[in-house]
């Protein structure tokens, strides 16, 4: 590259909409609703508008884990919001997030329901919520926890909107911002396979929210599931990383958490929507097919 391009930014910028490649049709530079329609609600307290992004998975994991560990109070709708149809616009999705992000959660279980955005603060609302699950107690195995929720929060943009956008889904292929985010996720790798080596979970000996959050980004990738980027990014190499990923796609509610809300891949896999935990066994879309 000699540093030449034939774009120069104008003085002052203006919306394109026809310049924002696989998602132009729901990306906008304004927030608020665009249509009017109230969300569903379902029989159980706690109401996951979501789809299984890495994102969305993040919270369905924890919700399954609770579950798992007996807390009955985790049971959970999971309804299907479809962002390419821009059903995260509606003004009920918008009351529950204003960022117009999924997923997003609404607890109806006291006198006044609590909403929540953004899935780093789900993870820990519903940790504290359910008696600190899947948080340490002590120091400074806490602190290293939520260093490393933190640090999955801060890292996404350059996985999901950087790396992921130039690579996969930009119209055009530009060496630059692709060269510059992959070396970004390189980077975002060695670090983790760095803490990985000394450590068998993120915040040490046990399974926690940090891992959660990390998991469904960088263990999808480096087992070639997110933007079929593998082989271009060398995962292979990270192989602290690669045990993490493993062990951690074993566990039976990261299984099921992985399939709420998920509209691609086998149709096994796929429940698109999750109200009771027998769905796992009637509802997904091979069954739903029969």
């Amino acid at each position: 590259m000699d540093g030449s391009s034939p774009y120069t930014p104008p003085k002052i910028w203006s919306w394109n909409k026809d310049n924002g490649g696989r998602f132009a049709n729901i990306n906008r530079p304004i927030a608020g609703p665009t249509h009017d329609k109230d969300l569903p609600l379902g029989r159980h307290p706690l109401q996951l508008y979501s789809l299984g992004t890495p994102n969305g998975v993040k919270v369905t994991l924890m919700l399954e884990e609770l579950l798992a560990l007996g807390h009955r109070g985790a049971e959970y709708d999971a309804w299907l919001i479809r962002i390419n149809d821009g059903e995260q616009f509606s003004s009920g999705f918008v009351a529950v997030n204003p960022n117009s992000k999924i997923p997003a959660l609404l607890d109806r279980s006291g006198p006044q329901p609590v909403r929540v955005f953004e899935s780093g603060a789900m993870l820990l609302y519903l940790s504290e919520k359910f008696g600190g699950a899947f948080v340490p107690a002590g120091e400074p195995q806490r602190a290293e926890c939520l260093s490393w929720l933190f640090w999955q929060m801060g890292s996404a943009p350059f996985l999901g909107g950087g790396f992921g956008h130039f690579y996969a889904y930009a119209p055009s292929k530009i060496e630059y911002p692709i060269d510059r985010y992959a070396m970004e996720v390189k980077r975002q790798l060695d670090v983790l396979d760095r803490r990985l080596a000394e450590s068998m979970y993120l915040a040490g000996d046990d399974y926690s929210i940090a891992d959660m959050a990390v998991w469904p980004w960088y263990g999808t990738l480096v087992k070639g599931q997110l933007y079929e980027a593998g082989e271009f990014l060398q995962v292979q190499q990270y192989t602290h990383v690669l045990r993490w990923t493993e062990a951690i796609a074993q566990r039976p509610a990261v299984k099921r958490g992985r399939m709420v809300n998920r509209t691609w891949g086998q149709a096994s896999s796929q429940l698109h929507e999750r109200h009771d935990a027998s769905d796992f066994d009637t509802r997904t879309q091979d069954k739903l097919a029969l």
